[in-house]
């Protein structure tokens, strides 16, 4: 499924400079009407600041639909096709065990570089909050991550749910099952296979034409946000968001590194090959929005489509290596700002309880706010500490979007490389 070589020098370029323009036409844009119109917060917010949000939301609303509209059909083509191709499933599992072996220690590192840099920062010590009442709510929806839960968020009872859910490690699950049957069918299968080759073909077309809408969406999106707050909440929290990203800039240089070692001089071409992806992830704050045009550049960057096709879905359930910074971040940040010590042991444990909490809420929106707040009230930190975090969790969740993306290019791009898939 691979594109001409020649296809990506211009093109691409224009559309990465599309998307750093409305990122920051967005900002300005959202200022002027911060400045023109006050607070977008309140209830009695002006009523032509209220339409222009509404508006922006809706068209950012319109993008994500598009993009999700594309995922499941195109995960289950591009896994099925290269299952198919792999043969057997010794195969199957040698990829899938060397890609969570990768997701997993790049999960550890990102918590623990997480926790490192909190305590070095510590950003919530300036806070001093009070205490508030046992009973303040966080106005999240209650979720305790649990096995039960896990084990339902892994295994579909149906496909059709699955899809309709946009449940990615459920599609995964099925796609692995159907993909080795196809297999082992071989010549009888093999009409089936050829027609999902070309499903996966026509969605990455289709990925080709929602993605010339992805400037109005980073531009929406932007605005959105900086309308109802104004730039003034860098000034208040300047000094949370600035850290954060410098972790998160840390991380970055830490992975790159990783993926210097197993790819040597072809990391550069990886990064230029995924800037698109990663500055539409960072404009959208969502990773899945950057999906369908990732699993393309990655192939254009060389990577087999059988072990892309795999490690890629794979990826995006279990390899979150922005959030995972951000969970332990965010946990340390609200103990800090209420004055709670928390021991290393503590501390550790919390690691220990994210690196597997995280990994069964890919699906949820503003799943990272939802495992923060069932591990505050599991170390009985109070949880309305989010509400300090909910006004710039689209600011942190850009970063984290986009260093999902980064994080999952390489864990791609590294076991292409081990399992000789990568031209």
């Amino acid at each position: 499924m691979t594109a001409p070589a020649h296809s990506h020098t211009h093109p691409s370029n224009r559309q990465t400079l599309y998307v750093l323009l409305a990122l920051i036409l967005g900002v300005a844009a959202g200022e002027l009407l911060h400045l023109s119109f006050g607070d977008g917060r309140e209830a009695g917010a002006h009523p032509v600041l209220s339409g222009l949000l509404e508006l922006f939301g809706i068209l950012t609303d319109v993008f994500m639909r598009l993009v999700k509209m594309i995922i499941a059909p195109l995960v289950f083509a591009t896994l099925v096709v290269g299952m198919a191709k792999m043969g057997d499933g010794r195969s199957v599992g040698r990829i899938g065990g060397k890609a969570i072996l990768w997701f997993f220690s790049a999960s550890v590192l990102s918590l623990l570089l997480g926790m490192l840099l909190v305590n070095l920062f510590s950003p919530g010590e300036a806070m001093h909050l009070e205490l508030p009442p046992a009973d303040s709510e966080s106005g999240l929806a209650k979720t305790a991550p649990s096995l039960a839960n896990f084990v339902a968020h892994i295994v579909p009872k149906s496909i059709a749910e699955a899809m309709a859910q946009n449940e990615i490690l459920q599609i995964v699950v099925f796609s692995v099952f159907f993909g080795v049957a196809c297999a082992q069918l071989g010549e009888l299968a093999a009409p089936m296979v050829h027609a999902l080759d070309a499903l996966g073909h026509i969605m990455l077309k289709v990925t080709s034409y929602v993605m010339h809408f992805a400037p109005v969406a980073v531009f929406s999106a932007i605005a959105s946000v900086i309308g109802k707050q104004g730039l003034g909440v860098l000034a208040t929290y300047g000094v949370f968001i600035g850290e954060f990203y410098l972790a998160l800039f840390l991380l970055w240089c830490v992975l790159g590194l990783a993926g210097y070692l197993f790819l040597g001089r072809r990391i550069g071409s990886l990064l230029r090959h995924i800037r698109e992806p990663m500055l539409l992830a960072f404009g959208t704050a969502s990773s899945e929005a950057a999906y369908p045009m990732l699993l393309r550049q990655l192939e254009r960057f060389g990577c087999e489509e059988r072990v892309c096709g795999f490690v890629l879905p794979l990826g995006y359930s279990f390899n979150l290596d922005g959030s995972m910074m951000y969970m332990t971040f965010a946990v340390l940040f609200i103990a800090q700002a209420y004055g709670i010590q928390m021991p290393l042991g503590d501390q550790l444990l919390m690691l220990l309880v994210l690196l597997f909490t995280s990994k069964g809420v890919a699906g949820v929106p503003r799943a990272s706010l939802i495992v923060i707040s069932a591990t505050l009230s599991m170390f009985k930190i109070p949880e309305a500490g989010l509400l300090l975090l909910l006004g710039i969790d689209q600011l942190l969740d850009m970063g984290r979007s986009a260093t999902n993306v980064l994080g999952n290019s390489i864990a791609t791009a590294v076991v292409s490389r081990w399992e000789k898939a990568l031209h």
